[in-house]
């Protein structure tokens, strides 16, 4: 990654007659960084990625993508591959005439066939898109993105509806462009793949950001927890809270003395800690402290 922002938002306000859907948001997106932007219902953030990608005008504030304002179709289009939560594409096309259609728009130069391969679609080039399966048709958005290798890609909750197999290809597809040079922006309501992907998250809530770091930074604002059972006839341990299942529950900033410390206390009273889990918190911790704000 280098330091030269790909995309630059200053003081980003977006309004829709009395409501301010974006309150003076900023953010940089550096070049080969995954940058995921997150956020609760109603946040806006589909505002303000339509804004980065052209498709709306800020009520005030400045977007500069590659230096360029991104309504600036002519400077800036061709250098971006757009993943939505549904591409619409005709159903009467087959697979191959989608992705050529939308590959010749993209005015990126590339190999149908390539592409196809890319995202395991060569055995559907000649279906109807009419007749493809729900994951089917998220490789199809998929393909039609990434044709080209655009140096920007935008991806709209990518793995819906993806099986395991499905998702982990997309994933590599999308670690070859990182490779070569892409820069991605993930939104996804799966926090997992956020988690172990972003180099960056926004995490935005009425319109504004609650936090910006890496996944690291942004676990570090909550304690770690351990989580145990034990055998009925067991002492009460120290520092723990009871959890509404019955389990045992401790909160903590410093997680390898706690832990070191259950560990003895449970050897010194011949103790088996049931269901053991350890460990800092999760991006998914992070949203619920925000509900609970």
């Amino acid at each position: 990654m280098t330091s030269t922002p790909v995309i630059e938002v200053d003081r980003l306000n977006l309004s829709y007659g009395d409501f301010h859907a974006v309150r003076n948001l900023s953010l940089h997106v550096r070049k080969g960084e995954l940058y995921a932007l997150l956020g609760t219902n109603g946040a806006g953030k589909t505002s303000t990625l339509e804004t980065i990608e052209g498709h709306r005008t800020a009520t005030s504030g400045t977007v500069r993508v590659f230096g360029h304002d991104p309504r600036d179709r002519r400077a800036v289009r061709h250098r971006l591959g757009i993943m939505l939560q549904e591409s619409g594409f005709s159903p009467d096309l087959t697979v191959k005439e989608s992705v050529r259609l939308i590959g010749g728009l993209s005015r990126r130069p590339d190999r149908t066939e390539r592409v196809l391969d890319v995202v395991d679609l060569t055995r559907k080039a000649d279906t109807k898109v009419s007749q493809l399966s729900g994951g089917e048709k998220r490789r199809l958005d998929f393909a039609t993105a990434v044709y080209g290798n655009p140096e920007l890609v935008f991806l709209d909750e990518p793995t819906t509806g993806l099986d395991i197999q499905s998702r982990d290809a997309l994933w590599d597809a999308v670690d070859k462009l990182r490779e070569d040079g892409s820069t991605i922006v993930l939104t996804t309501h799966y926090l997992e793949e956020a988690q172990q992907r972003a180099d960056r998250v926004g995490l935005m809530h009425t319109g504004a950001f609650h936090q910006e770091g890496t996944v690291a930074e942004l676990t570090r604002s909550l304690p770690a927890t351990i989580r145990f059972s034990l055998p009925g006839a067991a002492p009460m341990p120290p520092r723990a809270g009871r959890r509404p299942d019955g389990g045992f529950l401790i909160e903590t900033f410093t997680l390898q003395k706690e832990l070191h410390d259950l560990l003895g206390w449970a050897q010194a009273n011949g103790v088996e800690l049931l269901d053991l889990e350890a460990g800092p918190t999760r991006l998914d911790d992070i949203f619920r402290s925000i509900g609970n704000a």
